[in-house]
């Protein structure tokens, strides 16, 4: 098993990320943990890459990887252009990736990600125990000269405590680039309270053919407020709330 506490290097990576407006923002919000606050759009994220190669990695390996998500409000990235997002599903087809991920608070499941381009045609699928449970088109044209670079910040739970990590990326997008579709195929599955709302409404996005980051090494714990102690309530005597008399009369 990997040192959960080591950084990781993936570079070329081919990405999909992008984020939408959900259908359900009450189930959206019940998914951010206490401590954390979910935008007022309830605006959702989804990242599927795929590692093709193990040489394009510093340890983890060929793999295929999908993680969505909630967008956060009082916790940006490093230099604000990017909210914090809180992970609430990481799905990996590399067990090696799982355990570090999992040793670093990632709710993980076991799963393959698969993305296609055929001409200016691109899909997505994002697949657990051999059924579809997301499925993304795009309409995507050729990768330019323009890097998209910066920084995320993401949160995760353990053994009580909510963590978060700025994760370092440089990406090559195309351009032109284009959602045409997003879709949760399975209602029983927890996924799909964060599926997105009719019409499909894009927050930002992208398609890189090659896209490099890190998982930085260590986690920062967040700190989170004690709640504030509860205040004495005044008790009305009963034979007065039966009467109907305010208190004090």
């Amino acid at each position: 098993m990997l040192d959960p506490a080591a950084p990781q290097l993936v570079v070329n990576s081919r990405t999909l990320y992008f984020s939408w407006l959900p259908a359900d923002p009450d189930a959206v919000a019940a998914l951010v943990p206490p401590g954390l606050c979910p935008r007022p759009d309830r605006q959702v994220f989804l990242n599927q890459y795929i590692v093709d190669d193990e040489t394009q990695t510093s340890g983890f390996g060929a793999y295929s990887l999908t993680y969505l998500g909630v967008s956060l409000v009082g916790v940006d990235a490093p230099g604000g252009l990017n909210p914090g997002g809180w992970w609430s599903h990481y799905v990996a087809s590399s067990r090696r990736v799982r355990e570090y991920a999992a040793a670093r608070g990632a709710p993980v499941l076991s799963g393959r990600t698969r993305i296609e381009v055929s001409g200016e045609d691109l899909l997505s699928e994002t697949e657990i125990d051999g059924t579809t449970v997301i499925q993304a088109r795009c309409r995507v044209g050729e990768t330019g000269h323009v890097i998209s670079s910066g920084h995320h910040r993401y949160f995760t739970r353990r053994d009580g405590q909510l963590l978060s990590s700025a994760y370092p990326f440089i990406a090559e997008p195309v351009s032109p680039f284009e959602i045409e579709s997003v879709e949760f195929l399975q209602p029983g599955h927890p996924m799909y309270a964060l599926r997105p709302a009719n019409p499909l409404t894009i927050g930002f996005g992208y398609y890189s053919p090659r896209s490099s980051f890190a998982y930085p090494g260590g986690l920062t714990v967040h700190p989170v407020a004690a709640p504030e102690p509860a205040r004495p309530v005044h008790q009305v005597p009963a034979s007065l709330a039966r009467s109907g008399l305010p208190s004090g009369s």
